[in-house]
């Protein structure tokens, strides 16, 4: 198939599939199981959705994209959930309003939830014969889209949680483990000619292809993640009250959202500063990674830090090139030892080994990159209304790289290209700084 999943299928393939398509769904439901009903019918802002929706939507994907083509004599669940969990897929028909998600008091979880699982027992049979192979593409690009729910399903629980003025817990496991932060200093890259890009027969989004050649001018790397600490030293500067670090439509931000510190910050009765997390509100660890930026804050901390400290002259954001061109020569390691969401810490972490070179590729924080979210020189989506996937997104967001503490590891890639505008900050968002040599 021209421009498809890049997955190819066999007999063995597609039992191995089907065992990671129920793995796959079981951990939703395990991520949902510490959230009461009432936990998962709320919405607390349009950019996040229920968590009974995240768990509805993904469902909705399997039966939609793959039973409705492919079941012989599909009959829907029920066929108005059609409508109802339709996200941005303008091919597929009508949409519930995004900002309406958390009104859908019906279906109840429950309904939910037996929707789920007569879709999987459908799935797996479907599976059991002899298919078409596209099947096993779409499914293939089904878990990877349940994968990425799973981690939104997290981020918008939290934002959830902290609206309440109990400030509930989800997973209570604080104080985490914590070491002091290493020094932070700039690991040098030859840079040169570089592939860029997925390549092989793994599942990677159309957006990582194809693979091509960038020129990359020698640069430098933050050997780690910036810290909650050092943060707090820009924030004690003054700086989200002084233009100068600010791009104009940054600082238009911060004046009209009233912004004084990264999402989540709160200051105590004696004036220090607490941080929101899945684990309730706690003080701030200043040796772990900072958390909950937008663009625009990234931007302007690497601004000043260049600015303030002669040993970080020149401090900018990285490209996504650079970034992916150090990632590919340490990506298993940095994979297999990053903080992803199996760690189970639900939060970004010191490093715990420390050693030379680069650390926190993989895991922990998105990284904030300062290229803009674009296709690459002869892209093309896929076929069909998957092609709606990524492509028609490729305007006004930034390029996040590396995974979070609350994206599931066999997710992660060194080609993987996360986007979100420069305003966003609900997500695991964070920062390593780079220059130019």
């Amino acid at each position: 198939m021209k421009h498809s999943i890049h997955q190819h299928a066999s007999v063995s393939v597609t039992n191995a599939l089907a065992q990671r398509f129920l793995n796959v769904r079981s951990q939703t439901l395990a991520l949902a199981a510490p959230l009461s009903a009432e936990d998962c019918q709320a919405q607390s802002m349009p950019d996040a959705s229920p968590v009974k929706w995240h768990l509805a939507h993904v469902t909705w994907f399997f039966e939609t994209f793959i039973l409705e083509r492919y079941e012989s004599g599909f009959a829907p669940f029920n066929a108005a959930f059609r409508v109802l969990f339709n996200s941005y897929y303008n091919a597929v028909g009508d949409k519930h309003p995004r900002p309406q998600r958390g009104l859908l008091t019906r279906p109840t979880l429950e309904e939910v939830k037996l929707w789920r699982a007569n879709v999987e027992e459908r799935i797996c049979a479907l599976l059991s014969e002899p298919h078409d192979a596209q099947i096993d593409q779409l499914i293939e690009l089904g878990i990877h889209h349940e994968q990425q729910h799973q981690e939104l399903l997290l981020t918008d629980v939290k934002h959830l949680l902290s609206c309440s003025a109990l400030q509930p817990v989800y997973a209570k496991a604080w104080p985490l483990a914590s070491v002091a932060a290493m020094p932070a200093q700039w690991v040098h890259q030859s840079g040169g000619l570089q592939s860029i890009g997925h390549e092989g027969t793994g599942f990677a989004f159309d957006n990582e292809t194809p693979r091509h050649q960038q020129y990359l001018a020698p640069y430098a790397l933050m050997n780690r993640l910036v810290t909650h600490g050092e943060w707090l030293e820009f924030v004690n500067a003054g700086a989200y009250r002084d233009p100068q670090w600010w791009l104009s439509a940054g600082w238009d931000w911060v004046c009209a959202q009233g912004i004084e510190a990264p999402m989540y910050w709160q200051q105590d009765e004696s004036g220090d500063w607490t941080n929101f997390t899945l684990h309730g509100r706690v003080p701030i660890d200043p040796h772990t990674p900072i958390v909950h930026i937008s663009y625009f804050e990234a931007d302007a901390y690497a601004r000043w830090k260049s600015a303030s400290d002669p040993a970080w002259r020149g401090a900018r954001l990285p490209t996504e090139g650079e970034w992916e061109a150090a990632a590919l020569l340490q990506e298993n390691e940095s994979i297999a030892h990053g903080n992803f969401v199996e760690t189970r810490a639900l939060h970004p972490m010191p490093v715990a080994k420390p050693r030379d070179g680069l650390m926190q590729l993989m895991g922990d924080v998105w990284q904030w990159t300062a290229s803009s979210y674009s296709a690459y020189p002869g892209y093309q989506p896929w076929e069909g209304v998957v092609g709606e996937y990524n492509g028609k997104f490729m305007v006004n967001q930034y390029v996040l790289r590396g995974g979070s503490c609350a994206t599931p590891r066999s997710h992660i890639r060194a080609s993987y290209r996360n986007f979100f505008p420069t305003d966003a900050r609900w997500q695991f968002t964070g920062l390593r700084l780079a220059k130019s040599l």
